[in-house]
């Protein structure tokens, strides 16, 4: 499996490892003034396969999301993990600002690292061919961006990112989701309202 897909390898190990806590781990809730993160069922359907979560854990995931990984603040993220028995996985990051102004230059960096992801994987990476679409604005809280990113390499196929940056006051969450395929396999309406459940979950 490629380089660029090896949080989706991650994440399905860590299922196999860890499945017999799956229905604990799975409880998002947050207490009082604490942002709450996105559960299983409220990530796009996939066909023929179950969403399991992980806990909510502090810091960033390891290995880092595809495009956005570098751009989070390790010592204030929280972050979930997301996957199927399938070859789909997500993961929501979300990170509390000391004040609104820092949130939203948070959410202006991590939406750059998209827009920028595509230029950056065919740079890093020349047997590899990556496409970028602007996928449109979601109207909750003070705003949500989503992005796409397809990588292709003619050994081995395309994946498909799906990419959403919101904030609310000053807590900015971004959610990568990914599986094999292209553009036209991309549950992008699906995505959105999950983009906006998202951004509403957070206080």
């Amino acid at each position: 499996m490629r380089r660029h897909r090896r949080p989706a390898v991650a994440i399905l190990a860590a299922a196999a490892a860890a499945a017999a806590v799956v229905v604990a781990a799975s409880n998002a809730s947050a207490a009082p003034g604490v942002p709450a993160f996105l559960d299983p069922a409220e990530l796009p359907p996939r066909a023929g396969a179950a969403w399991y979560g992980g806990a909510v854990t502090s810091g960033v995931p390891d290995p880092l999301p595809f495009c956005v990984g570098e751009a989070l603040p390790g010592a204030t993220s929280r972050h979930r993990a997301f996957w199927t028995d399938l070859d789909t996985s997500a993961v929501q990051v979300t990170v509390v600002e000391r004040d609104a102004s820092r949130a939203e230059a948070l959410a202006g960096l991590l939406d750059k690292a998209v827009k920028d992801c595509a230029g950056k994987v065919e740079q890093e990476d020349p047997g590899t061919r990556a496409t970028w679409r602007d996928l449109g604005r979601v109207q909750v809280a003070d705003g949500a961006h989503v992005q796409g990113v397809q990588t292709t390499r003619a050994e081995t196929g395309s994946d498909v990112h799906l990419f959403s940056v919101g904030r609310d006051g000053r807590t900015v969450t971004v959610v990568h989701w990914g599986q094999m395929g292209t553009f036209k396999d991309a549950p992008v309406s699906g995505f959105r309202n999950t983009t906006r459940t998202a951004v509403n979950k957070l206080y």
